[in-house]
């Protein structure tokens, strides 16, 4: 299916009108009627071995939210060496450990649903259900909560060792402004 819906895209991008049927989708006349000189890259997300072979087929790069070397290893085998291989990291930096867990808890708590659940669910109920399951120790496993700058530095590495070059980091909590403080003084001079 993601196969399908990438090559639609990629022929929108070319210009003209566009009609297909296909497996998953049926596009009649469509048309982007603004093209940009180039058209942006797709980058595809992958975490087991059929999506990264995949993303490594169809992608213009990669993204992951699990700091896996075989991840980047399928990717680059299956035809994405040299293209970009991203990952995200999910923080809640608060002043507090306990009041970013609290925050992450109420905030985030789909990203310490276990397993495929946290994917194929098809409602928002679902997950709703799904996630009042997860404690706040669950939520502590998946998001990198409280001020310790070692601990954000840590996570952002296990990316980086695994092959990464660009690793986006997603506050999950309110306090922007607080969280661009703390990694400019506190995370990114540690990186670089």
């Amino acid at each position: 299916m993601l196969e399908e819906a990438v090559a639609i895209i990629r022929r929108l991008w070319e210009g003209g009108t566009v009609t297909r049927r296909g497996a998953h989708f049926e596009v009649d006349n469509a048309r982007i009627y603004t093209l940009p000189e180039r058209p942006p890259p797709i980058l595809v997300a992958a975490a087991g071995p059929k999506a990264a072979e995949l993303a490594g087929r169809i992608g213009d790069g990669l993204i992951s939210t699990a700091p896996n070397d075989e991840t980047v290893q399928q990717f680059d085998q299956a035809g994405g060496r040299g293209k970009p291989h991203m990952g995200q990291v999910h923080v809640l930096w608060a002043e507090e450990e306990r009041k970013a867990r609290r925050q992450a808890l109420e905030l985030w708590p789909n990203a310490a649903v276990p397993g495929e659940l946290g994917q194929e669910l098809p409602m928002p109920t679902h997950f709703e259900q799904a996630a009042k399951r997860v404690t706040e120790d669950d939520i502590a496993e998946s998001v990198v909560c409280g001020p310790d700058p070692e601990r954000h530095i840590a996570a952002i590495r296990e990316y980086l060792d695994a092959g990464f070059e660009q690793v986006a980091v997603h506050q999950v909590g309110p306090d922007q402004e607080g969280f661009f403080r703390f990694y400019e003084s506190e995370v990114l001079p540690k990186l670089r």
